[in-house]
């Protein structure tokens, strides 16, 4: 018998699944951890609903949770994320609920998490916050059955502290945004590569010698700005934040305001988890050409409605690409959207990467199990214990050692005594 579903096309399952085992080769950290799972089965009992990026990344996560004894039900964390073929094979090959289809409208997106909401989860795992939000606003009497929940991203983060600040949060959550091995690597190198990647497949523009104007110098930000370096584009960066702009500067890239960036840049990409970074005032006088990407969570940093309201006409010309002509003739594209462009025009981060988080994400979930009955409603960092198994874990699947501390280095670095 089937589970319950609803999904694109259940025939995609066998491509799904050949593509879950590709990715799970890249995933050894994720891969031992399942093992163990599988022999102790921690999460027995455990509903847990996830409202995730449906990728093959993300289908291994979904392995391990079913390997530890849990039942799961996972929905997408944004309409353009979800891989038909790797939903179609979860369920149809590991007996686990999704709810989600590539190209959701924002109604079928929202009932999509309600339906994962029914499993009555004792544990949410989120990307974003839409989940825990959608629970708090209408499911209120699931509540009392949740006993912690765990955050992928910074945008989901930043959202559950403004709850636990105002009060209105009802359970522990843990940041694994957190983790060194989740926002160090995750966002620099995965958001890095991924969104170049995008950006590239959407519309095939050559970087090289190109002015790209990255929004932010964030974790993200970063890897976005020295990826395109990498490809030979001339990076500006723009910022709120003076200590990060100052390293912005220290790294050897252009800091100014976006309104004077907006003037000289060819393609621009934001990642900063904020509203309207790129506004009306910048499309006023973006050159001819320009191209706009999003790599933030949310569809809010281009203020697409503002737009759309200036230009006289819109047309798709690729399939990731909506040009907009303004009065004057000028043209600009906006990429996948306004949405995640690593994943709406690609396949998101490489698997070696999401092995490290969804590491961070299974082991989160045991510790939040184990833990739970001492945390109050609040958000919490992962333990530093948890984060440095992970990254010795992958050190040793990539065949790389490390030097130990003797014991007169421990005794040197604990003592107060030695000095010049």
């Amino acid at each position: 018998m089937t589970v319950p579903h609803d999904v694109k096309d259940l025939r995609l399952a066998d491509k799904g699944r050949d593509r879950i085992d590709w990715a799970e080769q890249d995933m050894p950290v994720l891969r031992l951890i399942r093992e163990r799972f599988a022999k102790e089965k921690p999460l027995a009992g455990m509903r847990i609903a996830a409202c995730l990026h449906v990728t093959t990344e993300t289908a291994n996560l979904m392995r391990t949770l079913k390997a530890g004894g849990a039942q799961v039900a996972l929905c997408a964390s944004n309409p353009l994320s979800t891989q038909d073929d790797v939903a179609a094979s979860l369920v149809v090959h590991e007996g686990i609920s999704v709810f989600a289809i590539k190209g959701e409208n924002h109604d079928t997106y929202y009932a999509h998490i309600r339906a994962a909401l029914e499993l009555k989860p004792h544990i949410t795992m989120d990307d974003g916050a839409d989940l825990v939000s959608t629970l708090h606003r209408e499911r209120t009497d699931l509540i009392p059955g949740v006993i912690a929940g765990t955050e992928e991203t910074t945008t989901g983060v930043i959202r559950l502290r403004a709850m636990a600040h105002d009060g209105v949060l009802r359970y522990p959550i843990l940041a694994v945004n957190d983790a060194m091995t989740k926002h160090f690597f995750d966002n620099r190198y995965g958001t890095g590569q991924s969104t170049i990647d995008g950006i590239i497949r959407a519309t095939n523009l050559l970087l090289a010698g190109r002015t790209v104007v990255v929004s932010g110098y964030g974790w993200c930000s970063r890897g976005i700005a020295m990826r395109a370096r990498g490809m030979g584009a001339n990076v500006i960066v723009t910022e709120v934040d003076p200590l990060r702009a100052l390293e912005a500067v220290m790294d050897g890239y252009r800091v100014m305001p976006m309104r004077d960036a907006a003037r000289v840049g060819d393609i621009f990409i934001t990642s900063t988890g904020d509203i309207h970074v790129i506004d009306r005032a910048h499309f006023e006088v973006m050159k001819d050409g320009a191209v706009l990407a999003n790599s933030g969570h949310f569809n809010v940093e281009i203020n697409i409605p503002a737009l759309e309201e200036m230009a006289v006409s819109k047309k798709r010309v690729r399939e990731f690409v909506d040009q907009y002509t303004m009065p004057d003739g000028r043209r600009i594209s906006v990429l996948g959207e306004g949405r995640l462009i690593n994943l709406a025009a690609a396949e998101g981060h490489p698997a070696s990467v999401m092995d490290m988080s969804f590491a961070n994400q299974a082991l989160g979930v045991e510790y939040m199990l184990a833990n739970a009955k001492s945390l109050k409603p609040q958000v919490y960092t992962i333990p530093e214990a948890i984060d440095r198994e992970i990254a010795r874990l992958k050190l040793k699947a990539m065949g790389i050692k490390i030097d130990r501390l003797t014991p007169e280095q421990k005794r040197y670095l604990g003592s107060w005594e030695e000095g010049t």
